[in-house]
């Protein structure tokens, strides 16, 4: 058999096969079914936004499908990037639901979140980071506009706090401690793998003396320990690395809870400089809408209660103001993105910037038919997927795509049944 006939051998069959997680080392046989999973060029990123409100549907959902849709009011601010981004309606998550408790479940999929003894799921950024977060100095970054809270979920569900201060945020980044401190962060580091070391070295001796079941329950948490222990020792070699120069002055903090989009542009700012810099790959953003009356001309109350507008032309007309503020940032956040030479494109080719809501209709409390759009990434786009018909179209099936064009080998999350269906690389 000659080497253009072979029959190459699936990195991800193999894996299935042997029923294991491990990463095998690569064989020559695997090469070219390789070369088609690590076809973007450089590093590959994502930014998720979620608004916890909803969207209006008629102002943000186009009339007509595929490329030769005709933009929303909405849509048409983003205009610029229309050829950079793709449009979806007739999503959602399946057995989502609850109102505004699905807000929660927007990277993570996790059903039912209204029923008593609800447990999260993991946020697919997160789902990225333990596999690629490595590579960053920060695994991921989960920030808040307007709360502590955030869209990012651990393996076991657990919330992780949203960053809400853009100046703590900056100096995280940007700053560089002292010599003092940086050594008090080192001890920190070391002291915690000398705590998991005992840890570890006691799950080992008490294996011995446990029946086989427990025994893989120890093998499973040693290994954790161990996984553990390797990132903070990846920690303590960021500690000892200067941290990157930017020209970005060092940000002020809000007081004012009526300061939505200011604080909305500044962390879609720290953002992008993050994703510049390559100090992460990695971003959530939960922009969370109160009942605080934002700092927008013609809007003379909080967006919460105008979601409650009942078709009342006066609300509608506020609610509109806030969202296209909103989209407005978006633009800007593109528009950043496009700027930067990410080596072979810009860096919104390379980032994958999701940015949705988990209630369909804010006014019923509906989670279905989601407004979700992408742009970026190095998808081809240009166009409005209308993928509901009878019932709605998993929109885990998106993140199943990005992951994978983050080098992530998977075809699975939560509840996605594939990759989303007419959304294809370049």
């Amino acid at each position: 058999m000659t080497k253009n006939s072979q029959s190459y051998i699936s990195r991800r069959t193999v894996l299935r096969g042997l029923g294991v997680g491990l990463a095998l080392p690569l064989l020559d046989a695997m090469a070219p079914a390789f070369a088609a999973a690590e076809a973007p060029v450089g590093p590959q990123r994502l930014i998720a936004i979620q608004t916890n409100q909803g969207i209006l549907p008629k102002y943000f959902f186009p009339d007509g499908v595929g490329r030769d849709y005709k933009a929303s009011p909405y849509l048409q601010i983003l205009d610029k990037f229309r050829n950079r981004m793709t449009v979806f309606s007739g999503v959602s998550h399946p057995e989502v639901d609850g109102g505004h408790e699905a807000e929660q479940c927007f990277l993570t999929a996790a059903p039912h979140p209204g029923m008593g003894g609800f447990r999260n799921s993991i946020s697919v950024d997160q789902f990225a980071a333990e596999r690629i977060g490595h590579l960053t100095r920060f695994p991921s970054l989960t920030l808040s506009v307007g709360t502590k809270r955030s869209l990012s979920y651990t393996q076991s569900g657990v919330q992780i706090p949203g960053e809400d201060s853009p100046s703590r945020l900056f100096r995280k980044l940007f700053v560089q401690g002292s010599k003092q401190e940086v050594e008090a962060q080192l001890a920190k580091l070391r002291h915690g793998r000398s705590i998991l070391d005992s840890v570890g070295e006691r799950a080992q001796q008490l294996g011995n003396r446990v029946g086989s079941s427990d025994r893989d329950k120890l093998d499973q948490f040693y290994t954790g320990v161990r996984d553990l222990e390797k990132r903070l020792h990846k920690s303590e070699q960021w500690e000892q690395q200067p941290k990157p120069s930017v020209e970005m002055a060092p940000p002020q903090d809000y007081d004012d809870p009526g300061a939505l989009i200011e604080r909305t542009r500044v962390m879609y700012d720290l953002a992008r400089i993050a994703m510049d810099t390559d100090s992460t790959r990695l971003v959530s953003i939960f922009v969370y809408q109160n009942d605080a009356k934002p700092n927008i001309p013609g809007v003379g109350t909080g967006t919460h209660p105008l979601t409650h507008h009942g078709n009342q032309p006066e609300k509608l007309e506020q609610l509109r103001r806030i969202e296209e503020a909103q989209f407005q940032e978006l633009a800007t956040l593109l528009g950043g993105l496009d700027e930067r030479d990410a080596g072979g494109g810009s860096l919104l080719d390379t980032t994958s910037v999701i940015y949705g809501t988990a209630l369909g209709n804010g006014n019923s409390h509906a989670n279905n038919n989601l407004p979700v759009l992408i742009a970026g990434g190095g998808f081809r786009h240009a166009q409005h997927l209308a993928l509901g018909a009878n019932s709605d179209y998993p929109l885990p099936n998106l993140f199943v795509s990005v992951l994978q064009r983050l080098g992530i080998e998977t075809d699975k999350f939560a509840t996605s049944t594939g990759t989303m269906r007419g959304l294809e690389a370049l």
